[in-house]
């Protein structure tokens, strides 16, 4: 994305989109790092020759790192879907219980949370071989820059920070990783240099652009986006969907840890307390079951059958880790009713109401604790995001929670980075409700009411 800003300026163009699967070979599932990067500034030259390109910043999914040694990556990362989290939690759980580490670093309970990908590793002798560990937006940043630094939001993603925003170099130890591995921390709206000029020269960029650190892990840069006023709540739906407040400190009480709520750091070092619910993966997983099958499905014509289905369906735990890769999603949720006695929804208008409803669901529980546990009474949900588009989500979303729901705006990761991008460059100044009234102004979000 490409996008200009000013005080009562800010407009986004899509500069190239290209699909980023993972793939599976012989020793798991891995991401193609190397082509995204490439694709990337392949779009970033081209669009370098339109205009003056000032600033470049990457935000990304969490958790997920690549390996290095004396500068060079030492194997393929590996997809936070892959089947070896499930080793790492064993090997986490046989050092700390989920309590104390839960007091610790205030994560929820999630098998691909970094310290469990990274105890694999170790046990399977990586980490001997490695001299340094990078988050995938900070290893993008050092391939642009030569500089090695992991961003703050991201790295709270991890399980390895304590609470005051420090490395927990006693956890560590305790899981025989070696503290050095971790290169230093830096705040969203740090510069974090020039683009080197092998790589401007390499995919032919035109100018001198800085790249910064901005919020690396896409969901606190949606958050920057989201018009939150007092009372709100908000939720960040794509691939999944963070149901969340913003708060000043992290919340770790007993409630919040058996709730399984989050608190991961934001921009300004804001705390993001929140749910991770599985969001559009449910349908779009369904749809590629579906078109495995030999047919061409169109999302819009599966979301019309769902809004004109008018009979009942059930509803499943759209955090149920079942979910999280199964080989064929609608055989997953109908095993999941099977396993209940629940009769499952038949066809897949049906289903993809089933998907739609158990995620507004999710989202009203996740509403419900926030309120319980935080003390804040929420009276309007902020939908940013790919699932801000879907009306049908939006209207159940609205109508499960009691309050009004507002949505847009749909590119709320790309937004963020850019605000923080021209507020580190001075193009931009004030606070994050300054720039969140930025957007307000430019995107109107869409009302849907209870």
């Amino acid at each position: 994305m490409v996008g200009r800003v000013g005080p009562e300026e800010l407009e986004l163009t899509e500069a190239a989109r290209f699909p980023n699967r993972p793939v599976m070979v012989n020793d798991g599932l891995h991401w193609s790092v190397l082509t995204l990067f490439s694709e990337a500034l392949e779009a970033i030259a081209a669009a370098s020759h339109e205009a003056e390109i000032s600033g470049i910043a990457v935000d990304s999914w969490a958790v997920d790192y690549g390996l290095l040694r004396q500068g060079s990556l030492l194997s393929v990362p590996y997809s936070y879907r892959d089947s070896r989290t499930e080793r790492g939690l064993e090997l986490v759980d046989a050092v700390i219980s989920q309590p104390e580490l839960y007091a610790r670093c205030g994560l929820q309970r999630m098998p691909f949370t970094t310290i469990n990908q990274l105890s694999v590793d170790r046990e399977r002798g990586m980490l001997e071989l490695a001299d340094t560990m990078l988050m995938l937006p900070d290893l993008f940043n050092y391939w642009m820059t030569g500089r090695q630094a992991i961003e703050r939001t991201n790295a709270t993603t991890t399980g390895m920070m304590r609470l005051d925003g420090s490395w927990d170099l006693e956890l560590l130890e305790m899981l025989g990783i070696e503290p050095s591995l971790l290169p230093p921390l830096i705040d969203s709206g740090t510069v974090v240099g020039p683009l080197l000029p092998g790589v401007r020269e390499h995919f032919g960029v035109h100018g001198d652009p800085q790249v910064y650190a901005v919020g690396s892990h896409d969901t606190a840069s949606a958050v920057v986006a989201a018009p939150l006023a007092s009372g709100a709540a908000f939720i960040s739906s794509g691939t999944w969907s963070l149901v969340g407040v913003e708060t000043a400190h992290p919340i770790t009480c007993a409630d919040a840890e058996r709730a399984n709520f989050t608190n991961e750091g934001g921009v300004d070092g804001r705390n993001r307390f929140m749910k991770n619910v599985m969001g559009m993966w449910l349908l779009s997983e369904s749809k590629r079951a579906w078109e495995a099958e030999g047919e061409g499905i169109e999302l819009t014509e599966l979301l019309r059958a769902a809004a004109e289905h008018d009979a009942e369906v059930p509803v499943f735990d759209a955090t149920d880790e079942i979910f999280y890769a199964p080989a064929d999603m609608p055989a997953a949720i109908r095993g999941w009713f099977a396993a209940r006695g629940i009769r499952p929804p038949e066809g897949k208008a049906a289903i993809t109401r089933c998907i739609l409803e158990s995620l507004a669901d999710a989202y009203a529980r996740a509403i419900a604790d926030i309120e319980r546990i935080s003390g804040q009474r929420i009276t309007q949900v902020n939908v940013v995001g790919g699932g801000s588009r879907n009306s049908l989500l939006c209207r159940l979303t609205a109508r499960r929670t009691g309050v009004p729901v507002y949505a847009g705006p749909v590119e709320a990761s790309a937004i963020g980075n850019l605000l923080v991008q021209a507020r580190a460059a001075g193009v931009l100044s004030g606070s994050l409700a300054d720039l969140r009234d930025l957007v307000s102004r430019v995107y109107k979000p869409q009302r849907y009411d209870p």
